[in-house]
């Protein structure tokens, strides 16, 4: 049995790992145009959320993310709306700015099919010196001669199809693939981590309790 979980740990460290990139929500619902761009203008008017999140509070460096959203209807089947997101985790921080269009299809009756694209830049900073540096046993490593400061562009695509009592709704925030440490070692590039792609599915259903109580469970 030791000889197998060694032999399994092996393995692992051999393989690729992939880590979550996109900020971690719990109430995506408040905010819903940060991941799926279609979302924008669904609503009949003006709508703003405002969000912040710190993981492990007593813990330095930890996870911390602040969202700031809005969106609104403009014309008859137009929505447009905008999101600002600062995560930081360790030494790495990320500040994302997007701009979203949608355009909704009328399906008859209370069917509705939003389709949405968005699109802005992600501002990144790493901090290899001013964070990394100090902590290693070899301090002349050129890999950490100095902080990583990157700008990337990127788009996403979505969709929303929903009615009076219940909405299915799938996006892709951040289509394109970028390098997000990239350090030159002995005159070799080394990719250290890139952008991939995040699917979100959501849905939910309206359940009218009574005449003035409602009950929206969502996923």
């Amino acid at each position: 049995m030791k000889r197998l979980l060694i032999t399994a740990l092996i393995l692992a460290s051999l393989a690729d790992a992939n880590a979550q990139q996109d900020p971690h929500y719990t109430q995506y619902m408040y905010n819903m145009n940060v991941i799926n761009p279609a979302y924008a203008g669904s609503k009949e008017n003006l709508s703003f959320g405002l969000l912040y999140r710190k993981q492990w509070v007593d813990i330095q460096d930890s996870p911390e993310t602040f969202t700031f959203s809005g969106h609104s209807p403009v014309g008859r089947n137009v929505g447009l709306g905008l999101s600002l997101i600062t995560d930081k985790i360790g030494p790495v921080e990320e500040t994302n700015a997007y701009g979203d269009f949608s355009y909704t299809l009328n399906l008859g009756g209370e069917h509705r099919l939003a389709l949405g694209l968005k699109a802005g830049l992600t501002f990144q900073n790493i901090g290899l010196f001013s964070d990394i540096n100090g902590s290693l046993s070899d301090q002349t490593d050129e890999a950490f001669s100095e902080n990583s400061s990157n700008t990337y562009f990127n788009v996403g695509a979505g969709f929303f199809y929903y009615t009076d009592n219940y909405y299915v709704a799938l996006s892709v925030p951040n289509m394109l693939k970028s390098k997000h440490l990239s350090i030159r070692e002995s005159g070799e590039e080394r990719l250290y981590g890139e952008e991939t792609q995040h699917y979100f599915l959501t849905a939910g259903y309206v359940f009218q309790l009574s005449e003035s109580v409602k009950f929206k469970p969502s996923a």
